[in-house]
């Protein structure tokens, strides 16, 4: 009887066991939403996720040929400036025909491996072609048009005059428009002495490069003005490293008042509700702009709701105070400074790992940052994706994986231990390959660093707003 009452003692109370429950089931769908995420990661093809790939590529390298151009024919110093600031143009030639070699083994459109074709005569790989074009010549339509097009314009020695007219409306029928169509049009004149077509061609392509330059400029000297007044920002903040309070922007108290394993049973379960959401939002597709603009907040919510309930609450300073939102008398002016040294920094580990990768001969695949909504959406898609990726993501991200991962972490860890793995998890989110997820991870690193020395989450919110601004806008700029 003694040991029967002390094991009925002994047991959790039924509030316990039915808590531990519900921790366990969420437990179990994370788990199954992250091996789910996985394994579309692994198993979906990269060009599976993107609309249209054939027509998203062609526009992407048609446009990057074309800026290639346009700066071959700028001064020395504007050409150095471009390939430090913007791209490498050999590095990038050499991606472009990587990817168009897997677009031709993936797509079933011909006209793609046509399309590549082009893209390794004008790199010069003319033995290359000459092989592929041989094959070509015993193949049905369109194959013998490719074949006979390509003889013309990259591998005979002469094109007759009388020839190139039927030629080009042969060319024309295949590839309508743009820089591949535009580029073997020039080689087949330039091969007949066609110098009426040439002359134009010419002045086509210098207006169309004063057009392009004027864009190019326009982002080079919109970069080198965050990086100046980013500069000027940090070596102020560097200066005033001696006195961590010159750097206070709000309150957040870190690590947090919150108790570590409280934290790690609201994240879990917030999460869990989240992963569900998603799952439904998925079901119901993706296309509905309404659905596309609540996504986000509807699947963070549910931690937030927790997190305010069982985390801020209970601290005494409420939500606001909790996460430095609430800026003290000097904290408007210290952010004007940390925002921009934030913004620096980051710019700078992105260039150095861009030249890391440069040196490595690796990149981010193109389906990573492509988004055909930022390049052909009509304004309401438009609207909807800038406010996605400029305040929604920013704004929750930094709540969850700021204030909440990284700040629950800290209860445990020092600083630099909670901000890689806080980084890390918010790397693997996003879905990266190697040279994405180290990207992310690092912005993760110094976000949190900013959290940690400022006391507020605003200054990592900015900076992520701002990056993220950047990103649409250059892919807006250069190809809408």
């Amino acid at each position: 009887m003694e040991s029967d009452e002390q094991t009925e003692t002994s047991a959790p109370p039924p509030e316990s066991r039915l808590a531990s429950f519900w921790t366990g089931l969420s437990v179990a769908i994370l788990l199954s939403g992250l091996l789910l995420f996985g394994w579309l990661q692994f198993t979906v093809p990269r060009l599976d996720r993107v609309e249209q790939p054939g027509r998203a590529l062609a526009l992407m390298i048609g446009r990057e040929m074309e800026m290639e151009e346009a700066v071959a024919r700028a001064s020395l110093w504007e050409r150095w400036l471009y390939e430090w600031t913007i791209s490498d143009s050999a590095h990038e030639k050499a991606l472009a025909i990587d990817w168009y070699e897997e677009l031709a083994e993936y797509s079933r459109d011909p006209r793609e491996k046509f399309r590549l074709a082009i893209l390794e005569a004008e790199d010069g790989r003319l033995d290359v072609v000459r092989q592929q074009s041989e094959d070509w010549r015993a193949r049905p339509a369109p194959f013998a048009s490719f074949a006979r097009l390509l003889a013309a314009g990259y591998l005979d020695a002469k094109l007759e005059p009388a020839q190139k007219p039927a030629l080009q409306a042969e060319l024309a029928a295949l590839l309508p428009e743009g820089w591949f169509y535009d580029r073997l049009s020039f080689r087949l004149a330039e091969r007949a002495g066609d110098r009426t077509f040439l002359a134009a061609a010419d002045r086509e392509r210098g207006g169309r490069d004063e057009f392009l330059m004027g864009r190019v400029r326009g982002l080079v000297a919109f970069e080198l003005g965050g990086l100046l007044l980013g500069a000027l920002a940090l070596t102020v903040a560097l200066r005033r490293r001696r006195d961590p309070a010159s750097l206070q922007v709000g309150s957040a108290p870190i690590p947090p008042l919150w108790r570590g394993k409280v934290g790690a049973v609201v994240l879990v379960r917030g999460g869990a509700v989240g992963t569900l959401f998603l799952f439904g939002w998925l079901s119901f597709g993706t296309d509905d702009v309404l659905l596309r603009a609540l996504a986000i907040p509807m699947t963070n919510l549910p931690l937030l709701i927790l997190a305010q309930q069982h985390l801020f609450a209970g601290t005494g300073r409420g939500f606001m105070q909790s996460v430095g939102f609430r800026p003290g008398p000097s904290g408007w002016s210290r952010l004007a400074v940390v925002v921009p040294a934030v913004l620096v920094v980051g710019f700078v580990g992105e260039w150095g790992l861009g030249l890391v990768a440069d040196a490595l001969n690796q990149s981010s695949h193109w389906t990573e940052w492509f988004d055909g909504d930022l390049v052909w959406g009509g304004g309401a898609v438009l609207l909807v994706s800038l406010l996605e990726y400029v305040v929604f993501a920013p704004v929750f991200e930094e709540l969850v994986f700021r204030g909440l991962l990284f700040a629950t972490f800290r209860r445990k860890f020092g600083w630099g231990l909670s901000a890689v793995l806080s980084a890390a998890i918010f790397a693997v989110a996003h879905g990266y390959g190697v040279l994405g997820f180290v990207s992310v991870l690092l912005s993760g690193v110094l976000w949190a660093w900013a959290y940690e020395k400022t006391g507020s989450l605003l200054p990592g919110m900015i900076a992520h707003a701002l990056n993220n601004l950047m990103v649409c806008l250059t892919v807006m700029w250069l190809l809408r």
